[in-house]
């Protein structure tokens, strides 16, 4: 695996983890959440666009980048509803007069252990440890 393949691997885990941190919490952060697991499966998508040499520009539409990866990684197809969804919290919740919810944060959190998992998968590694 490149070295930089695996940076963006530990970026992605890093921010899966402060989802679910936040998530766990006694007074949850849904915001922040959903913009963590957006970033988390932001960067997976771009690992997986390193390790197999495919360019990307700069830019936070994850439909992009599933569409780059289609034609080498076409069973990742089926996540295109929740990569929508995860887009839409790439800035928003960064700002006043934008909310999201619990239930929206459960949803990101579910999603972008599913992108995880897959990218995980793709890319030869172990599936990660389960977090009590």
């Amino acid at each position: 695996m490149k070295r930089i393949t695996r940076e963006w691997v530990r970026k992605a885990e890093d921010d899966f983890r402060a989802a679910e941190i936040l998530s766990a919490g006694p007074e949850p952060c849904p915001d922040q959440v959903c913009f963590h697991c957006q970033q988390s499966a932001e960067k997976y998508l771009k690992a997986l666009l390193e390790e197999l040499s495919i360019p990307f520009t700069k830019t936070h539409d994850l439909e992009d980048r599933l569409d780059r990866l289609l034609p080498r990684a076409g069973l990742l197809r089926r996540f295109r509803r929740g990569l929508r969804f995860l887009t839409g919290f790439a800035v928003d919740p960064r700002y006043p007069l934008f909310r999201t919810t619990k239930r929206q944060a459960a949803s990101a959190l579910r999603w972008a252990g599913t992108v995880r998992h897959a990218c995980r998968n793709l890319l030869g590694l172990p599936p990660p440890p389960e977090r009590p």
